[in-house]
């Protein structure tokens, strides 16, 4: 493994007026980037950390709910809040909000989520139908934003709409300080293999930063996807959950991997800084989710998962996660 040579791609980014530490990056996930996450991660150096996307029109109307999404902390500056919707005046509002928060440092917007809800909507990967209408809404939020702008967009909507290198194009014209390119259609939502040529003819098409998303679990797959499409950093998603530390191998090039008592310690903080941000009743969903990654792979990790989503309270949740490691 060509762990030596991972080094040389690590570096500091700009993105617009806005240094970042490190161009590794967590993707934003809906239902999983949340504070408590976003913390846990941050401790491992990640250079951003996105929250989970928002909607531009349940803001307009003053969701509660939409604005706690929009919540960062302290200790994950430079901050990335990421917005959705197909409607640029709302949007333009959304930002104008936006700008009175001193926390928040850069605005994603998100033209890539596959989700049929957003999409049937125009939302999403539904706007790569439509790209007019990405024009309209990259010049509007540019305009009106005092924070840079930044575009998460797909390789395209399917195999015969593949749109990446015109929506990175118009979104340079426009003024976006930064885009991400997810090496998938929406059609294929998660599955197959992700592709890196797109991402590469994305990056030689653009002068703005190119961040690389897809399949990047451990150093090999970091070193392949910098290696062969030369974009200017990496965003992990998937490879993160359960495995937060995966920040650290990557910026240290280490085989790094928390002792049983460490992992521990870092699950139990998960669920003490989930029950701390948004009550037990509302975390203890998440929590099952983000048990089960830690768990698995885990002897007799299948029983305790079962347990765990069995169980009624967050101190049951923690005993479980104790008897797991106790049973090692």
């Amino acid at each position: 493994m060509e762990t030596n040579r991972l080094e040389k791609y690590i570096h500091k980014l700009n993105i617009g007026n806005v240094e970042i530490k490190n161009n590794v990056f967590l993707a934003p996930m809906a239902g999983i980037t949340d504070l408590a996450f976003r913390r846990i991660v941050r401790n491992y150096d990640a250079g951003l950390t996105f929250t989970e996307m928002a909607s531009s029109k349940a803001m307009e109307f003053g969701s509660l709910k939409t604005e706690k999404l929009l919540s960062v902390l302290e200790n994950e500056r430079p901050s990335v809040v990421q917005i959705f919707g197909s409607d640029a005046e709302t949007i333009k509002n959304m930002i104008i909000k936006l700008n009175e928060d001193d926390r928040i440092d850069i605005i994603d917007i998100n033209m890539g989520c596959p989700a049929p809800k957003l999409v049937k909507n125009g939302d999403g990967a539904g706007l790569l139908l439509d790209l007019d209408n990405v024009k309209n809404i990259l010049e509007t939020a540019v305009k009106v934003s005092k924070k840079p702008i930044t575009l998460k967009t797909r390789k395209g909507f399917n195999d015969d709409i593949i749109t990446a290198v015109k929506v990175a194009r118009i979104a340079q014209g426009a003024g976006v300080a930064m885009i991400t390119i997810h090496g998938r259609t929406r059609e294929e939502y998660y599955s197959g293999t992700c592709d890196l040529d797109i991402i590469k003819k994305v990056k030689e098409s653009v002068s703005i930063p190119v961040i690389g998303n897809g399949d990047v679990t451990d150093i090999e797959s970091a070193i392949r996807m910098f290696k062969y499409t030369g974009c200017d950093g990496i965003m992990i998603a998937r490879g993160s959950l359960g495995t937060p530390w995966i920040f650290k191998t990557i910026l240290e090039c280490t085989e790094y991997t928390p002792s049983n008592s460490e992992k521990l310690a870092i699950i139990l903080n998960h669920i003490d800084l989930a029950c701390k941000y948004e009550g037990e009743r509302t975390s203890k969903l998440k929590l099952r989710k983000h048990l089960a990654w830690y768990l698995k792979g885990m002897e007799n990790g299948a029983k305790y998962r079962d347990m765990i989503n069995k169980s009624e309270s967050i101190d049951e949740m923690k005993q479980i996660v104790i008897g797991a490691f106790d049973d090692k």
